[in-house]
Formats: C-alpha cells, structure tokens, sequence
C-alpha cells in the first residue's frame, strides 16, 4: 500500500487471534503495522507481531527493491509492534535503531540486548534527518506505555502516532472506525485521558495531513473527526444521550426490572442500550458505558455484596477514571438487599458523578412497590 510518494505500509493481517491482548474480542482480527520511509536514507517504522516474522521482512524487501534500510524506528516496545527488533537487527546489520531511552532499557528486557552500538536515543523534538524527509519526535509517555514517542514526518505531514488512534480488526476488513477504535481506547487506553490531552495538545500545533497508527487504517481524510473523539474520549465527556442498563443476576428477576426500567425510558424517546454482563463482551460493556452519560447498575446482592460479573463490570471502569454521568441503581435481594450500597461503594471516588435520588430494591421478584419505583427511576433518568 502506498501512503505517500515515499511511504509505504509494509504490515500485516492477523486472522488467526482470537483474544488481542489475551482479553478483548476481535472477530475481525488485529492488524500490525508498519511503514517504509523511503529517502536518501531509509527508515522502517516500527517491526510486527512475532508470529509473522517472515511476511513482515518479506514486505520490507519488496518495497525497498532488496536495498538495506539505514534505520529502524521503533515507537512502542508492546511486543505486537517490538517482537521482531531482533530478526530485523541480525537481517541488517549496518542499520541503526531509533527509540527512546526507556525503550532501550525494554529491549534489554525482552533480547538481553539494548544493541549499544546501533543506538539513536530521541526524546522530545529530537529529529532525525532522512533527506526531504525530517522526522520530529513528540514523547507520549503513559500512552499507553512508558516509552511511547510518536513521529512527526514534516515533508509529507505524517504524524506516526504509535497506538494512538488504533482499532481492532484488520485493514482487509471494511467496517466502522468509531465503534472498534472506541473498544479499544476504553479498553486499552482509557486510563490514561490526562496524557492522551497532553499528545493532543502538541498533535494541535502540527499541520498532520495523515495519521499512521500501529493498528486500523491509515487516516488521511476527515481528521478533525477522529481527533475530536480522541478529544472527547480523554477527557472523559459523553460523547451521546442515553441510559446504558447494566444487569445481571441469578434467576432472571433483576433482568426482567432491568427490561421493565428500558421499556419505560423508551416510551419516554429516550436512546436505551441493555447489557446483560453475564453473556456479553465486558469491553463492548464498557465502551458504552463511556459512550452515553446516564448508566443504571441493576445486580442481584450476592454474598452480602454483589454479582461477580457487576463487580468486574464497576472495577473496569473505575481503573478506567470513570466520571462525569448520572448514575442509578437497581438492587435485588430476599433477605438483605446490600447491591445498591456496595456498588454506590465502589464509585465513590469517581469524579463528578451523579447519583439518582431514586434507587429501585426488589425482594425476589417485581411487585407494584418496586414496579412504582422502575417508574419513578424512568421519570428521574428522562
């Protein structure tokens, strides 16, 4: 694939994983990328996943016609983008390695070598002189690693933003950006909103005509889209209206209040999306947690505290600074409710949360007491 007159992309597919990061989902695969600046000196930014070591180098040759690359940039040391520092470093020899100080501590880590002799140490606004092509680096410490830079390519406007702006699913696959690039922010990134606001705010004084990430697709058009969602999501802010309903429990009662409480805010117009965290994909949970700006929490009490599945739910999103919502609460219990007062617990130190002056409790089974409370919930939330 050609990004530029002088930049190719050089990665690769991966429809054999299953689980990216041994936890998140991926129907559509991951892909790896990497590119070829090709100038009086070549530079190859960043190697792949180890299980396509070959495919990778392969890909390097052809689009450099067999010749040597001078450099290898390495702007992330997460091993599906590191694994292969070392085969590229024994195929070439005379090439030197670009990286952060910190990433050459990593790679000592990962090879028993930090490849003293071949070392390019960037920090901020370090360049690296190609020929037309002057590479700029912007550290990114915390995004989502420690090491992390990103490059900016003056010549052709390029910003190589390591995992910033990346998505599940691999590039031969056609499908939204939005929704698998918001998966995999909250998911991976999503902790750290205050560095991803310092990135953005030094992305805002370059003149970026592409952003290069090390997954999902070359963004060249519509930028200020994809930058206004990084913007949104870091710093915390609803991106829509509407009630996320978060449920689970044993027998189907709490599931069945969680159903009434999403009828009732419908009939109201009211965007209502419905998660049963037991049977569905926690970081599609998640993401939509973030997505909207009111969220009810609806668990059976459990072992004096609540459903399992409801305390992974609550524990990712607060790891994940959750804040700036409403938030409402549907508990279940036939002797001793308590799911309300520990999940209100777990958010008590979230920022700038709000809480509904209604919470719904149910002793077994809905009745006209609680079915009232459902409906003073909807009122409040609408």
């Amino acid at each position: 694939m050609t990004i530029t007159e002088d930049i190719r992309y050089v990665g690769v597919n991966d429809h054999e994983i299953d689980l990216f990061e041994g936890q998140y989902v991926v129907p559509n695969g991951m892909a790896y990328n990497s590119y070829v600046i090709m100038d009086e000196k070549t530079a190859v930014m960043d190697t792949v996943d180890g299980a396509f070591t070959g495919e990778w180098l392969g890909n390097i040759e052809k689009a450099l016609s067999g010749k040597s690359p001078d450099y290898l940039v390495v702007h992330h040391m997460e091993p599906d983008h590191s694994a292969n520092i070392a085969a590229f470093a024994e195929k070439y020899p005379a090439a030197k390695i670009v990286a952060s100080k910190q990433a050459f501590v990593m790679m000592k880590q990962f090879f028993g070598t930090d490849f003293q002799d071949r070392q390019v140490v960037v920090g901020e606004n370090s360049t690296l002189e190609l020929g037309r092509h002057t590479l700029t680096f912007v550290t990114a410490p915390m995004v989502h690693w420690p090491e992390v830079v990103m490059s900016y390519d003056s010549a052709d406007k390029v910003l190589f933003s390591a995992d910033g702006f990346g998505k599940f699913g691999a590039l031969d696959v056609d499908e939204e950006w939005d929704c698998e690039a918001r998966r995999y922010y909250f998911g991976i990134v999503g902790k750290y909103g205050a560095q991803v606001q310092a990135v953005l705010k030094k992305a805002a004084a370059l003149d970026i005509a592409a952003i290069c990430p090390l997954h999902g697709p070359v963004l060249t058009e519509n930028l200020g889209h994809y930058i206004g969602q990084y913007d949104t999501w870091s710093s915390y802010r609803p991106e829509s209206e509407g009630v996320v309903i978060a449920a689970c429990g044993v027998y189907g009662h709490t599931m069945k209040a969680a159903d009434l409480l999403a009828a009732k805010l419908a009939d109201k117009g009211v965007k209502v999306v419905v998660h049963d965290l037991a049977r569905e994909d926690m970081a599609e949970c998640v993401e939509d947690a973030f997505r909207y700006d009111r969220l009810v929490l609806a668990s059976t009490t459990y072992n004096a505290d609540v459903f399992p599945f409801m305390r992974t739910f609550i524990e990712s999103l607060t790891e994940r600074n959750y804040q700036k919502r409403k938030v409402g609460f549907i508990e279940n219990g036939s002797w001793a409710p308590m799911a309300a007062k520990v999940m209100k617990g777990m958010l008590e130190n979230c920022k700038e949360l709000t809480f509904t002056e209604t919470t719904v409790t149910i002793r077994s089974a809905l009745n006209a007491d609680s079915e009232a409370q459902i409906a003073a919930l909807a009122e409040e939330l609408a």
